[in-house]
């Protein structure tokens, strides 16, 4: 009983000690790789910034492309059946968008033939494709090149950790090589989300554009068939 009693005194005298938690907030983890880490996760960081800029400007440019009033071709067709043209041609310029700049196109060249008309129609319309896509491959190339970069920030790391275990000859502590390799792996991890990030972006000014491309195309078609209609 007296060796009982002893021993309970002994666990109620012994402090409760916590176990050690070991935390690394992220920027720790950014800015623990040494220099080299840091020149990659700072190229990660521009273009991650050049990518949601490009994303946000194009998908304001095609939302102000998209703004397209309904009414605007059947107003067209009454002006040119009823030999206005000069107010079809001011009613294009008042309008603001891609399908009233093909319109307007195909209404200065009234008086040619219908090759003519379509052939100017066309190479506005390039022009026009060429608006919407502006910088759209950038974002494209970013959504390739940054996982590449960060794994490119991994294997330096790698190499590094490496070489600090081959010139300790082959006695450096595990814990400290666990380290290096996993701060290493933080520019793969940066580089898949910038990556990641960008291709969704560039996947969905895409679709957006074509949207817009698909309507110009079908306005276009309207226009020429009221042309090709018999006085």
């Amino acid at each position: 009983m007296t060796h009982l009693f002893m021993f309970g005194s002994v666990l109620q005298d012994t402090p409760n000690v916590d176990p050690e938690e070991n935390s690394l907030s992220i920027m720790d983890l950014l800015l623990s790789g040494g220099t080299g880490a840091i020149v990659i996760i700072s190229i990660l960081f521009v273009l991650l910034f050049v990518a949601v800029y490009i994303y946000f400007e194009r998908i304001f440019a095609i939302k102000a492309a998209s703004n397209y009033d309904e009414g605007f071709m059947e107003k067209i067709k009454e002006n040119v059946a009823s030999g206005k043209i000069e107010a079809a041609k001011i009613l294009c310029a008042q309008t603001n968008n891609p399908i009233a700049r093909l319109t307007e196109k195909g209404i200065s060249r009234i008086g040619h033939s219908l090759e003519d008309i379509n052939k100017a129609i066309e190479n506005a319309g390039r022009l026009e494709v060429y608006k919407l896509e502006k910088n759209v491959s950038i974002l494209a190339t970013v959504a390739g090149a940054a996982p590449m970069i960060g794994f490119l920030g991994t294997v330096i790391g790698m190499i590094l950790a490496f070489h600090n275990l081959a010139s300790s000859s082959g006695t450096a502590d595990m814990g400290v090589l666990a380290e290096g390799i996993y701060t290493a792996m933080t520019t793969t991890v940066g580089g898949l989300v910038v990556g990641i990030v960008a291709y969704i972006g560039y996947n969905h000014l895409v679709v957006r554009t074509d949207k817009v491309i698909h309507s110009m195309e079908a306005n276009t078609v309207d226009f020429l068939d009221l042309l090709n209609e018999p006085a």
